[in-house]
């Protein structure tokens, strides 16, 4: 195993480019797993359980340089908690959340980096802003002080074939050049989560920023 999960991070190292940040999906991977990530320079993991992730910080606090990523749907209930243990929320997807972070952060004095959940395609298994939806309420996330709203997060649905899937991923990237030009004094939208283990090099040819891959590491759970 130890030798496979290297094996694999080292050939898809080779394969991304140094402009695009590279997030293991360690959910339901066991913390041996993950030190062996880590000691082939994963520094990213990627998790969405709270409960399970905050087995794996406890037993992992002897890698204090690890950036943990919250990239599952996250209910209200536990805004606190992603709050309290991850650097990074990719999932916000929709404006009472993020206002919602935005009070806890405040609280508890930490801000957080965020990503924005948008649904290019109707969907009804993914949550998120719709574009429209989402364009309407960025005078209110722009209110969010507390929160550092730095990227996009986007899952294509299931069925799209290459073409179309290349074609969402680039209208994400037309879409964060949109909220670009819109000069908002808080939301500085960069980054572009996108792209899985099936579909990653269309992500970076579309213009991710960021990958959240799983199984081409770990193998099947």
């Amino acid at each position: 195993m130890t030798d496979s999960i290297a094996t694999r991070i080292a050939k898809i190292g080779e394969e991304i480019p140094p402009s695009v940040r590279l997030i293991a999906v360690s959910k339901q991977v066991s913390v041996d797993a993950m030190r062996v990530a880590y000691g082939v320079g994963i520094r990213d993991f990627g998790e969405s359980r709270i409960q399970e992730a905050m087995q794996k910080q406890a037993l992992l606090q002897d890698l204090p340089d690890i950036t943990w990523h919250f990239i599952g749907h996250l209910q209200a209930n536990k805004a606190l908690k992603a709050i309290e243990l991850f650097q990074w929320i990719h999932s916000v997807d929709n404006l009472k959340l993020a206002q919602r972070l935005n009070r806890i952060a405040q609280e508890l004095s930490r801000s957080r980096e965020i990503c924005l959940q948008v649904k290019m395609r109707p969907d009804p298994n993914k949550q998120g802003w719709t574009v429209p939806e989402l364009l309407r309420d960025l005078p209110l996330l722009n209110e969010c002080q507390n929160l550092q709203i730095k990227g996009l997060m986007v899952i294509p649905p299931l069925g799209l074939n290459d073409t179309e899937t290349l074609k969402l991923f680039e209208e994400a990237r037309n879409l964060r050049t949109t909220i670009q030009g819109q000069n908002w004094s808080h939301i500085k939208i960069q980054e572009l989560s996108m792209g899985m283990s099936q579909d990653y090099h269309l992500a970076i040819e579309g213009g991710a920023t960021m990958i959240r891959l799983g199984s081409i590491l770990f193998g099947q759970r």
